[in-house]
């Protein structure tokens, strides 16, 4: 367990692009990211400092886990390592949706990745969820792609809308009818909800996407673990909920106004919000990797007076999280990976 493939190592301490190819154009000349040959690595990914602690801690307390190679690209601290015989590449994305999708995407370009595992705190959306309860979305929404319009000054209360977005709301009944997770888009003041444009291997064109699923697999496997885990405490003081399954979503914001939240569990349906997911979910679906992310609560968004007190919980939670992270990859490694 504590040992790793020469190999690897070598390829480490010299370059990532030895023993592998990039893509060969007609010209003969080679771009795009490498095409690895070596053994390929579960991602261990967080967005910050808290939770990257949660995660070391976990591997420094377990006699099967271990790092042992450590290495910094374009400013981005990657801890290689094995967990139970797997390889394993640990690493922090940053805050933000611009963060995440260019670091992860780096991270695909530079080591041979075949799923990832991604965790961190989060706002409850659903006032259900209280601090330290743990939940793991099937899907992530961007909550902020959106127009913002004018008022109609000859009607007060409504919105000049551009006519491709007022077609695209005239689509939506169609879509919904069709797949039941399209959210129920209607305008906060003069925001109204939109959807990015993504394009990938076999499609001849961009298209909107409402939504990013994760694998279920691994949702699975989530399911699994929290069944079998131990009791969650919370600062010793409430036992917390651990729940697979609804939406999530992800925005460029620190969502701290009440009233939106409530718009965005009444468009999206959402469990939870923060600012990295849906970026990740874009990122991996792109690049056909397996990907599931698990965010631990740390308030309810915008629903305190006065200050929010997120920072209370950020280390107690992100040590609940990994805790569930840690049992998913059990659970993978039961199943071989």
């Amino acid at each position: 367990m504590k040992q790793f493939t020469l190999m690897i190592i070598v390829l480490l301490s010299t370059s990532w692009m030895g023993g592998c190819t990039s893509t060969k154009t007609s010209d003969g000349a080679s771009y795009g990211p490498a095409a690895f040959s070596q053994p390929a690595f579960t991602a261990v990914t967080v967005a910050y400092a808290p939770e990257m602690q949660g995660i070391l801690n976990r591997i420094e307390q377990d006699p099967n886990a271990s790092i042992h190679t450590t290495t910094t690209i374009k400013g981005v601290t990657y801890r290689i390592g094995t967990y139970h015989d797997e390889p394993i590449l640990i690493f922090a994305t940053g805050m933000s949706i611009a963060n995440a999708a260019m670091t992860m995407q780096m991270a695909l370009d530079y080591f041979p990745v075949k799923q990832v595992v991604y965790m961190g705190i989060a706002g409850a959306v659903n006032p259900k969820w209280q601090p330290g309860d743990v939940i793991v979305p099937a899907r992530w929404y961007y909550h902020d792609e959106s127009v913002y319009t004018n008022e109609d000054p000859n009607a007060p209360g409504e919105y000049i809308l551009p006519e491709y977005y007022a077609k695209f709301i005239e689509e939506q009944d169609e879509r919904r009818a069709k797949d039941p997770h399209t959210p129920k888009y209607k305008p906060f003041h003069f925001i109204h909800p939109d959807e990015v444009l993504i394009v990938k291997e076999g499609m001849d064109k961009p298209q909107d996407t409402a939504y990013f699923s994760a694998t279920p697999r691994l949702l699975n496997a989530a399911k699994q673990a929290m069944s079998t885990m131990p009791t969650q405490r919370v600062l010793g003081e409430r036992d917390a909920e651990l729940f697979v399954g609804g939406n999530g979503i992800t925005g460029s914001v620190f969502m701290d106004n009440r009233e939106y939240r409530k718009w965005t569990r009444d468009v999206f349906n959402a469990e939870v919000t923060e600012m990295e997911s849906a970026a990740i979910g874009q990122v991996c679906t792109v690049n056909d990797v397996d990907w599931i992310i698990v965010r631990a609560i740390s308030d309810l968004a915008g629903g305190q007076e006065g200050v929010n007190v997120e920072n209370k919980y950020d280390d107690e939670v992100s040590r609940i999280g990994a805790n569930v992270l840690f049992s998913v990859l059990d659970t993978l490694a039961e199943d071989e990976w």
